[in-house]
């Protein structure tokens, strides 16, 4: 115990400031005639500079002044704390000005647009003072009138369902537009949604580590879809404090590095467990009070990876306590059970385990021969009725003529296809003249084709195979004239 347990490694904006007192002016006509006040940032213009742009890609003025670069640098510091996604320089509208008669112009500013003019903060000229709002103002302004149109545009044209469902960002949209390549549609990307809403409001190039992480353990591309659906928190699970150490756990219970993505792929909510308070608690549990073994448990794991994330203690206990009360069986056959099939802790017992059991009490077998079939194929328990079972049983009275204590002897028979293997070789034999008299053998269903052909129908594979396919081709046609 203390040697597995010890194997788990954890470890537009013009933006001007308000220039000193001690600042020049000058006075020019505006188009209407009225005067204007232009305003420069010392007594002294600096030479003029016309192809200067700020960052929006507006031209500046002829009067930029060290202090207005400066301003704008604080400004893009402000911007920096706002991780939109879609860039400012998106949404610029230039300004245009005649330096010869220092007439402002604004292409995105005329006649009735002027109170936008003051919403957005460019210049308006009242009684010759120059007013303004505060950069940060402007900026969500500009944001607010501009991305938002070009977002909600956006995102309604890639993802239209979705943006009627949910509130949608904008700025989810590269990590939507990754997930898609994974074959995640609008409707699945609601599922998540509504499973975990914050999973869509990771960043892309996180969930892109996490995701390569994963395939760098085995996980395939096919199964990423169906591993967000089941958990989309999966993308906030960070590489470093989760994914390695849960990872690391399985490496630890012996399991093959060929099967860790396998695992994850049929066991994604895995990582939602602590390491140490809950899946080494549910693997001591499964060595100390179950009783499978050590050398046991990773083909265990293997076969059942869901077993890591349920309550084992009551799964355990109720399915023991059933198995023993209703068939007698002992605690060596259930464990048995167990290691060769451990999805039995899964099933129902009202829905799944008593209705199999009845039917091969109603089939005459006593609860010692279901004892001895259910712990030689526990598979049983997750046959279908109808579509398997039933049909299984009465190809074997009618057309094999056997009788249902055979089962006892070749459970197998139970696990096979009937369509595949059970009836092909059955009427091979008997077309070849070389079925016995009497109870059809069970023993020739179970070896491979190759061994049957050779120990019992003494032809070619190839001779065999042609058969089955005309057998399975007229099998078909009679189902589909029976549904037409």
């Amino acid at each position: 115990m203390a040697a597995i347990l010890s194997l788990y490694p954890y470890n537009p904006l013009l933006y001007c400031p308000t220039p000193p007192s001690s600042s020049g002016s000058s006075s020019c006509i505006d188009g209407r005639g009225s005067k204007a006040v232009v305003l420069a940032a010392h007594s002294n213009p600096k030479i003029l500079k016309t192809n200067r742009k700020s960052k929006y890609g507006q031209v500046l003025s002829p009067y930029d002044s060290d202090e207005e670069d400066e301003g704008i640098e604080e400004e893009k510091e402000d911007d920096d704390d706002d991780d939109g996604w879609l860039s400012n320089e998106e949404f610029a509208e230039p300004a245009n000005f005649d330096v010869g008669s220092k007439r402002f112009k604004s292409n995105a500013i005329k006649g009735k647009d002027r109170q936008q003019e003051k919403e957005f903060g460019v210049r308006s000229f009242n009684n010759g003072e120059s007013t303004k709002t505060p950069g940060s103002e402007r900026l969500a302004s500009l944001r607010l009138n501009s991305s938002g149109k070009l977002g909600r545009n956006l995102k309604e044209k890639k993802y239209p369902r979705l943006s009627e469902e949910i509130d949608l960002d904008v700025k989810w949209i590269p990590l939507l537009d990754y997930l898609t390549t994974f074959g995640i549609k609008e409707s699945h990307f609601i599922q998540m949604y509504a499973r975990h809403m914050s999973s869509l409001q990771i960043n892309v190039c996180s969930a892109q580590e996490r995701l390569e992480y994963l395939f760098s353990v085995g996980v395939k591309h096919r199964d990423v879809r169906r591993i967000l659906l089941r958990q989309p928190q999966i993308l906030e699970y960070t590489v470093d404090n989760n994914l390695k150490s849960h990872v690391a756990f399985l490496m630890g219970l012996g399991i093959p590095n060929s099967r860790i993505g396998q695992i994850i792929a049929a066991a994604p909510s895995l990582f939602s467990y602590s390491v140490e308070n809950s899946l080494k608690p549910t693997v001591r549990y499964l060595i100390e009070e179950v009783g499978i073994k050590e050398k046991d448990l990773s083909k265990v794991i293997q076969l059942s990876p869901q077993i890591l994330v349920q309550r084992i203690d009551i799964s355990w206990n109720t399915r023991y306590m059933f198995l023993t009360k209703e068939l007698g069986a002992p605690r060596d056959s259930i464990v048995k059970m167990v290691k060769k099939h451990p999805q039995l802790l899964h099933y129902s017992i009202d829905d799944g385990l008593l209705p199999r059991i009845n039917f091969l009490r109603s089939i005459g077998m006593k609860n010692s021969d279901i004892l001895k079939v259910l712990t030689s194929l526990t598979q049983v328990l997750s046959l279908s009725l109808e579509e398997n079972l039933k049909p299984k049983y009465l190809y074997l009275v009618n057309e094999l003529h056997n009788e249902v204590q055979s089962l006892t002897k070749y459970p197998m028979y139970l696990s096979l296809s009937l369509d595949q293997r059970i009836r092909p070789r059955h009427r091979f034999l008997v077309s070849l003249k070389k079925a016995p008299k009497g109870p059809f053998p069970l023993g020739s269903l179970v070896p491979t084709d190759e061994c049957f052909c050779e120990q019992w129908a003494g032809t070619s594979l190839d001779k065999y195979l042609a058969f089955r396919q005309r057998l399975l081709i007229r099998k078909f046609a009679e189902k589909y004239e029976r549904k037409m």
